[in-house]
């Protein structure tokens, strides 16, 4: 076995010096056709050089070069792809599509006008690498397509009409649409490394009446006019009668300025005039060229008359006036009353008469403003903001036209309730203040009531509460209801702070420390009283005697030794017989001070003064019963002996009081 394989890589290096089949290879469209925002479908086949070899890595450069000091291409990286699996990979907008064998497929959504120019697809495998280019050119908008009709069209003979646009890519999905809808057309599309493209074909019989007139072929995505073609007809047809030719250029659209041209087959003798069916629509510009001005949307189909010494009219021909949506108008299907009600399903509806082109799409707006997209405009369950003016919108290829507004008008029970208070929340007391219920509510609140913050009732219907004079008493919280005919709402309750006035704070403060002056004036008068009361219970007053010596006088009560114990004489007290008067003699100590202010007294001092403090008591006071009747008294009589003691007032200890009597003399 050794031995064999130099021989075999010999053989091989042979096969592959002297073999093409062992080079690179790669085919692919070499242009490929876009518009910004679709997407590029590059099929692609490749073969390499070593045989069962594997494709390793996988470069998409945009607008690269080849750098001669670092022997490597540089350009923008559109993908980069060192692990190639079964399943197609994506980098950015990239998707390989292909495999390690023999498929380089690339896909690019979305496709970009920055992408036009040329790419660089780079394969490496091992040693072996190659970079081929792929030229794109993408464009702004979708370009439209080609229609390839055949160089004569005889009438009553089939004719086939090809309509081919060179663009096709799965995931961006289109078809081809023809302005004839009989016969039915077919549509493919075409996607190999040799071609690719969409095509329709449209295979009919035209009569001599189809000469003149026109064929589109329109690209759509989904539902969406992407681009056009259109072509005249020009049916061949045999000695035939007069025909009306469109000149201008198609579509005409309102507004648009036409040339009509009268033509014939064959005349004998010579046409010498032209006419035209309706008359006066325009100015003939030549024999047989008729121009009319400004187009309206429902123009008649016109026809021309070829004459000589008769006329013979061509059968009429409709201009085709495209024209945006006509008479677009808001339409209520559901409900069918005209009353609607919050929570009530409702459905509106834009509806036109016409359009030309027929293909329309609808737009609905409120206040002005775009709402949504769509023929029908619901709501599961209308709400107070839903209403408004509403108008709708329907636009075609050539314009668009906008409905008159529509009132949309939701019946709802009161909300929102609030009180409002004016001029404030906190108001003083003697001014004024109203209490406004807003409410939002539709049909208007018929009906009012005002409530304070326990719910009562305050009697008072109307959107406006005036509390005028204000007091204190009103401070509080107040609630409004709003009644109408589809319901009740309440407000939330707003507090009105009532503060007292100036003078009214003064008066209350004079008040108040009047009041405070009088309990402090009554105290001192209660504790003056209180003070003098006691002074009067302990003191009788005071006595300054004949020496100038101060007494204060001192009462007691001792009980008096009945003078015997035989039994008393039975009698009561006459009180007429008593006309004696018990006294008291005082007594007062004798001493040799002389009083002060006495004639004769010597500037010598005296003697001092006793410092005795006896004091002289006295019996102030029995009462006497005078006669006395053989009778048992009423009432027992008090033997105590009423007397005083006159104390000295001096500068030493105040002697206590003697029990004993002295200096006692009693008179009946």
């Amino acid at each position: 076995m050794n031995v064999h394989c130099p021989l075999l890589l010999l053989t091989l290096g042979q096969v592959a010096l002297f073999d093409p089949a062992l080079k690179w290879a790669v085919d692919h469209p070499p242009t490929l056709f876009a518009w910004e925002g679709a997407c590029i479908w590059i099929p692609c086949k490749f073969r390499m050089p070593t045989y069962q070899a594997r494709l390793q890595e996988v470069f998409l450069y945009h607008n690269y070069d080849f750098d001669n000091d670092t022997k490597k291409f540089k350009g923008s990286v559109l993908y980069n792809n060192t692990r190639i699996e079964s399943s197609p990979s994506e980098y950015g907008r990239v998707t390989f599509m292909g495999n390690r064998r023999d498929n380089c497929t690339l896909k690019i959504h979305p496709i970009h006008t920055s992408d036009s120019g040329k790419l660089g697809l780079r394969m490496v495998s091992g040693g072996d690498k190659w970079m081929e280019p792929i030229y794109l050119n993408i464009s702004e908008t979708p370009f439209p397509p080609y229609i390839k009709v055949p160089s004569e069209i005889r009438a009553s003979q089939s004719v086939t009409l090809t309509c081919e646009l060179k663009f096709a890519c799965f995931g961006y999905p289109i078809h081809l649409e023809w302005s004839l809808k009989e016969p039915e057309a077919t549509s493919f599309s075409t996607i190999t490394v040799n071609k690719i493209c969409t095509e329709s074909t449209l295979t009919f019989q035209p009569e001599w009446t189809d000469h003149g007139k026109n064929v589109t072929c329109r690209v759509l995505h989904d539902t969406k006019v992407l681009s056009e073609s259109t072509v005249c007809l020009d049916v061949k047809h045999a000695p035939k009668m007069v025909t009306t030719v469109v000149q201008s250029s198609t579509p005409i659209r309102e507004g648009d300025s036409v040339t009509l041209a009268c033509r014939y087959n064959s005349s004998n003798p010579e046409v010498t005039s032209y006419q035209w069916d309706p008359a006066g629509p325009g100015n003939q510009m030549a024999p047989g060229v008729l121009r009319m001005e400004k187009v309206t949307w429902d123009s008649r189909p016109i026809r021309c008359a070829a004459c000589n010494h008769r006329c013979s009219w061509a059968s009429p021909v409709s201009l085709d006036v495209h024209y945006a949506p006509k008479a677009v108008r808001v339409l209520q299907v559901n409900p069918r009353s005209s009353e609607i009600r919050a929570g009530q399903s409702v459905l509106l509806q834009c509806g036109f008469s016409r359009s030309h082109p027929a293909e329309v799409h609808f737009f609905w707006k409120k206040n002005g403003s775009f709402v949504q997209e769509g023929r029908d405009l619901s709501f599961s369950s209308v709400s107070p903001e839903d209403s408004g003016s509403y108008s709708c919108m329907v636009s075609n290829s050539i314009g668009e036209t906008l409905s008159e507004t529509w009132d949309l008008r939701v019946l709802y029970a009161p909300r929102r309730l609030r009180v409002s208070i004016s001029p404030g929340d906190s108001v003083m007391e003697g001014k004024k203040a109203t209490l406004s219920c807003e409410s939002d509510a539709n049909p208007p609140v018929t009906q009012y009531a005002w409530l304070d913050s326990s719910g009562q009732d305050l009697h008072f219907s109307g959107p406006r509460l005036r509390l005028e004079p204000l007091k204190v008493q009103h401070t509080g919280s107040y609630r409004c209801r709003g009644i109408n005919m589809l319901g009740t709402g309440e407000s939330p309750p707003s507090t009105l702070t009532v503060f007292y006035s100036p003078e009214t704070i003064g008066k209350r403060a004079a008040l108040g420390l009047g009041f405070c002056l009088a309990i402090c004036i009554l105290a001192i008068w209660g504790m003056k009283f209180q003070k003098k009361w006691k002074r009067n219970q302990s003191q009788q007053g005071f006595q300054e005697n004949s020496s100038g010596q101060s007494f204060f006088v001192r009462n007691k009560k001792v009980r008096r030794t009945p003078l015997s114990e035989d039994p008393q004489p039975q009698g009561c007290h006459n009180p007429m017989m008593d006309d004696s008067v018990s006294y008291a003699i005082l007594r007062f100590p004798e001493t040799d001070a002389p009083r002060a202010g006495d004639a004769g007294s010597s500037g010598t001092p005296g003697p001092p003064p006793n410092n005795d403090d006896t004091v002289t008591y006295s019996v102030i006071q029995k009462r006497h019963m005078g006669d006395y009747e053989n009778v048992t008294p009423s009432c027992p009589e008090d033997d105590s002996i009423h007397y005083s003691e006159l104390v000295q007032f001096g500068a030493g200890k105040r002697p206590e009081a003697k029990e004993d009597v002295e200096y006692v003399t009693l008179k009946h």
